[in-house]
């Protein structure tokens, strides 16, 4: 265990005090130590938690994970890839609904960059 922290408080802004615990483990174990161990990067971290949400069926967190994983240095072009091949692996409704949500995610990310411009 570290004392360092990355800052992270996507749990804290997502519950404050409704659910402490759950606040602590995401933001100061699951953000601050896990997603910062060297072993690997934070895109490879990136990639295998798109694909375990993807494979669990649990869509609703490829929201976020997605367009984190574009952050952490993952292409649309992968992350649309990977989710094409989990489709043989995964299961074909699973990858539906993933694509589902990544069509809309990268959207919005085309979005955002045209009013940038």
């Amino acid at each position: 265990m570290t004392d360092k922290t990355t800052g992270w408080t996507g749990g804290q802004r997502a519950f404050g005090d409704f659910a402490p615990g759950l606040v602590h483990y995401t933001d100061k174990v699951l953000f601050d130590e896990v997603w910062e161990r060297p072993q690997l990067s934070k895109r490879d971290r990136s990639l295998v938690t798109v694909a375990a949400l993807l494979t669990a069926g649990n869509v609703e967190q490829l929201n976020f994970h997605l367009a984190f994983a574009k952050q952490n240095g993952a292409t649309q072009e992968e992350l649309i890839e990977a989710i094409t091949h989990l489709a043989f692996y995964a299961g074909w409704p699973k990858a539906m609904s993933a694509m589902t949500v990544a069509k809309n995610v990268f959207a919005d990310d085309s979005n955002d960059n045209e009013q940038e411009n």
